[in-house]
């Protein structure tokens, strides 16, 4: 099993990302987040590099999202397509989301 390894990083007082390393891979996955209105966050984009495809770190920066909005308590708004994917095959999320699965997101505002 690949050990994942995921952070949260500030980057101002607005935005931010999740960061995902892989054991042994000298690259690094990212989930990038802006502070929205009413305790909301936007997942806005999930990259990943070649050297990190396969492995499951993408799912992991959003797996690792929405426990961290269940803990902090806001909610996310999925702007990513990624993020959206994801949501679609985990229904079960939707205490952490802004909109239902397949709905298309609104920015608050």
């Amino acid at each position: 099993m690949t050990e994942i390894t995921v952070t949260r990083e500030e980057i101002d007082d607005r935005h931010g990302r999740y960061v995902a390393r892989v054991a042994g891979i000298d690259a690094e996955a990212e989930l990038t987040f802006t502070r929205r209105a009413g305790n909301r966050i936007s997942a806005d984009h999930t990259g990943a590099p070649e050297e990190l495809r396969g492995t499951g770190a993408a799912g992991a920066l959003v797996r690792h999202m929405v426990e961290d909005a269940r803990a902090s308590g806001f909610r996310i708004i999925p702007l990513c397509p990624y993020v959206q994917a994801q949501y679609a095959r985990h229904p079960d999320w939707s205490d952490a989301f802004t909109t239902a699965p397949g709905e298309t997101p609104k920015l608050p505002g």
